[in-house]
């Protein structure tokens, strides 16, 4: 490599993956953290003696959910006058208060010690885990970074995201959208289909561990990628099928052992993850037990739970996903039949269900599985680090496009209308 080694980093509400490019090998590869995993729990935690990062903070979450912070991402830039905020708060485990001009202050308790962060601090200890991994895997010290963000994202959290960026003593040389950086992904996948028509539009869509993004774009046959149309929700994905999934765990156990154990943080903590399990399994087969020993009191958990359950509690959210996608293709003026490929981006998009309907949608489409769900987002992202700072191939150079965005916050991208601001 030439220059200053730049790094992609997918900072993601419930896993982040960190990617560099690699001259050597002529392509872009996915950063493992300390333990050999190529995703990263988007996790902190403090239990009294030492702060914890990643999978150090997960694995003792059942045990100290107070004091363990998960999902900050959707904490981002936020207002604690916030009416959607001030519910999300309600549902957490740990403590949520107002500091000053209505920012958000996390507070960890333990005994009689006491310690606060805001919501881009618990970010900035995140990709500060990345970046140190990526300097362990790379040999040498990383400080430049492109870090995606959901398109969705208004000016407060993108600004909140840079700031974890400086924090984390990373110099991020842009934010790019989470769909278009899996676009870009898409665009190295495709770039040797000889067949490839000279224009393609492309539907992303993106349904992650928190949040949802759709993006209409239109890539060329030089790359340049024209972002059509976005929409989506910040506060909606795998997170919201979870909690559905608890709170009728939680009701059959009222039901049934008349105990109410909504109230006990741990107990919550260990049927959420429970049910996290759960519903990654339904993926792949049809009814699964739910068991958890001495959920409540000495009272074991013990239920069965089918897919057609899961689908059942959750077709409202699956709904608004569909609907985000009408409402998309609408904003770009386009109708279904003219979008060439529909690709799927995020661990969510895995629910059997979630495929029927974008098919069904979509009229039958084949939906595109060819880039790693999980990987996509920060790949994108390390392409375009890698040319932002002046290396990479001739493959990574074509797909670097040509007008710059207003705001610089994204990749080179043409805009049509203020629905594609990147």
């Amino acid at each position: 490599m030439t220059g200053r080694v730049a790094i992609g980093i997918d900072l993601g509400t419930t896993y982040s993956c960190v990617a560099a490019w690699f001259d050597k090998h002529n392509r872009v590869k996915i950063i493992p953290n300390q333990q050999g995993n190529n995703i990263t729990p988007s996790c902190v935690a403090w239990n009294g003696t030492q702060v914890l990062v990643g999978e150090a903070a997960k694995n003792q979450i059942t045990r100290n959910p107070t004091n363990t912070i998960v999902d900050v991402k959707r904490l981002m830039g936020a207002r604690f006058g916030d009416g959607v905020v001030k519910k999300d708060i309600e549902s957490r485990p740990f403590k949520v208060v107002e500091g000053p001009g209505e920012k958000l202050v996390i507070v960890f308790e333990h005994e009689s010690k006491e310690k606060k962060y805001s919501p881009e601090e618990i970010s900035s200890l995140i990709l500060r885990n990345l970046k140190e991994a990526a300097e362990v895997f790379l040999g040498t010290t990383v400080t430049d970074a492109v870090i995606t963000v959901p398109a969705y994202f208004n000016d407060n959290q993108r600004q909140a995201t840079l700031d974890a960026g400086v924090l984390a003593g990373l110099n991020v040389k842009r934010l790019i959208s989470e769909p278009t950086s899996a676009a870009i992904a898409y665009g190295l996948d495709k770039s040797a289909d000889v067949k490839r028509p000279k224009e393609k539009n492309v539907l992303i869509f993106d349904l992650g561990g928190g949040t949802f993004d759709v993006s209409l774009l239109r890539i060329d046959d030089t790359g340049t990628v024209t972002v059509k149309a976005v929409g989506g929700d910040t506060y909606l994905g795998g997170e919201n099928f979870d909690r559905l999934m608890v709170n009728h765990c939680v009701e059959m156990f009222k039901k049934k052992e008349k105990k109410d154990v909504s109230g006990n943080a741990r107990t919550m903590m260990r049927l959420k993850i429970a049910c996290e399990k759960a519903k990654r399994d339904l993926s792949s087969t049809t009814q699964i037990p739910i068991e958890v020993d001495c959920l409540f009191e000495g009272i074991d958990l013990s239920m069965k739970f089918s897919r057609a359950k899961f689908e059942e509690i959750n077709v409202g959210f699956f709904n608004m996903c569909i609907k985000h996608v009408e409402n998309c293709l609408r904003d770009g003026n386009m109708h279904k039949k003219d979008v060439d490929d529909v690709v799927i981006v995020g661990g969510s998009t895995r629910i059997p269900k979630v495929q029927q309907m974008l098919m069904e949608y979509f009229d039958g489409k084949p939906l595109c599985k060819s880039i790693n769900a999980d990987e996509a987002v920060a790949y994108g992202a390390a392409v375009l680090a890698a040319n932002l700072n002046g290396y990479g191939n001739k493959k990574v150079k074509d797909l670097m496009l040509k007008d710059v965005t207003p705001l610089s916050l994204g990749i080179k991208v043409n805009i049509d209308g203020d629905g594609g601001r990147e």
